[in-house]
Order: C-alpha cells, then sequence, then structure tokens
C-alpha cells in the first residue's frame, strides 16, 4: 500500500521539502543571481555605448553630456524602483551630482572660449546666437547626408558659418555681406573653440559614470 500523498500547497510545508528535494531551492538563487547578472552587465554594456555616442555628439555641437546625464538618472530612477533598498544602485546620487557639476562647468567654458574667439574676430551677440542656432540646425540636416559622422560633422561646420553670417548681417553697422564674414568666421571659430573645450569634461563624465557602472 502507498502512503498519504503529500499536498503540495504554499501553506503546507510538504511543499517545501518536495522542493528541497529536487534541488529547485538550492538552484533558484544561482540561477536568480545568474540572471540578474547578465540583466547588469547588458545595462552597462548598452550605457557604455550609448554614453560614447553622446561624447561623440558633443563633438558635433549637441547637447550629449545633457543626454547622457539623463540616461543615467532614468537609470537610477529605475533602480530605486525595483531594486531592494539594501542594494547597491546603479550609480550613487553623489557622483550624478558631481558630473551635474561638471556639465555646467563644461557650458560655462564652451561660452568664454566662443565669447574669447568671436571677440576677437569683432563678432557680436547677434553672430554668436546664429553660430549655435545654425550648428544645431547643420548637424541636424548634415545628419542625412549618408556618410556616418562626417555628413553631421560638416554640417554642423556650415550651418554655424550660415548661421553666424545670417546673424551679422542683420546688425544696423553692416553693410554688405562682405563686411559680415570676418565677424561671422569669427563667430564659428569661436563656437568651435567652445565645443572642443567641452570634450575633456564629456570624456570625464563618460569614463566617471562607466566606472560607477561597472565597480561594485
Amino acid at each position: 500500500m502507498s502512503g498519504p500523498k503529500t499536498e503540495l500547497s504554499p501553506g503546507n510545508p510538504g511543499l517545501l521539502i518536495k522542493l528541497k528535494q529536487y534541488g529547485v531551492c538550492r538552484n533558484f538563487h544561482k540561477v536568480n543571481k545568474f540572471f540578474m547578472d547578465w540583466i547588469f552587465y547588458t545595462v552597462g554594456i548598452a550605457f557604455s555605448l550609448l554614453g560614447l555616442g553622446c561624447v561623440l555628439l558633443v563633438a558635433l555641437g549637441l547637447p550629449g553630456i545633457w543626454i547622457m546625464l539623463g540616461l543615467g538618472f532614468v537609470l537610477e530612477f529605475a533602480d530605486q524602483w525595483y531594486l531592494p533598498a539594501d542594494q547597491s544602485q546603479t550609480f550613487s546620487w553623489k557622483i550624478l551630482i558631481a558630473c551635474v557639476v561638471l556639465a555646467l562647468l563644461a557650458e560655462v567654458l564652451e561660452f568664454f572660449a566662443g565669447a574669447l574667439g568671436a571677440k576677437k574676430a569683432g563678432s557680436s551677440k547677434r553672430g554668436m546666437i546664429g553660430a549655435v542656432i545654425g550648428g544645431l540646425v547643420g548637424a541636424v540636416l548634415g545628419t542625412g547626408i549618408p556618410i556616418p559622422v562626417f555628413g553631421t560633422l560638416v554640417g554642423a561646420v556650415l550651418g554655424t558659418f550660415s548661421g553666424a553670417l545670417l546673424g551679422e548681417m542683420t546688425r544696423p553697422d553692416i553693410k554688405s555681406a562682405q563686411q559680415s564674414l570676418k565677424p561671422a568666421l569669427g563667430a564659428t571659430v569661436g563656437k568651435i573653440l567652445g565645443t572642443l573645450a567641452k570634450i575633456p569634461i564629456a570624456l570625464t563624465i563618460w569614463i566617471t559614470l562607466c566606472v560607477a557602472v561597472f565597480w561594485k
């Protein structure tokens, strides 16, 4: 005769006994840890690649630093949502705040470097504003050129110069387009210098966040 059957219900201790016999409880932790590690490294690698792309956007005159920080804050808020309170987060708030301070410093450097280059060539505020707007529009339009990165870079430079030229031509003391060429060129050089000043800081922020992702 066979003995009484054990009901495997959640409220019955027999369920835990049966699971232990089949090794389910022993292996569940290993499977769960493997799955979480796989997600962790996948997210970390994806963020690193996207962050590198954001650095390239900075080189093209686009707000790549703020896009990268936006991704970092999204990950941090996501961690707060689904990870237990006693587990480490992807980043720490201190690191993110420090990166925001660096990003603000990059904006200040870009402004002063651009203003210095434009001032030496006699450019005006209109030319500088036109250079910024033209650079953004040119970078977007240049992306349509079927050459990766190169098209966006060429579009950004041409757009910067075109915007600066249009801005200078609206000055009341400018009588012809030829008079606008030198200050427009100065505004363009200033914009490029400002962008170059941001790249080292963008790289610093990217490296800091990448280390924070994998350093556990």
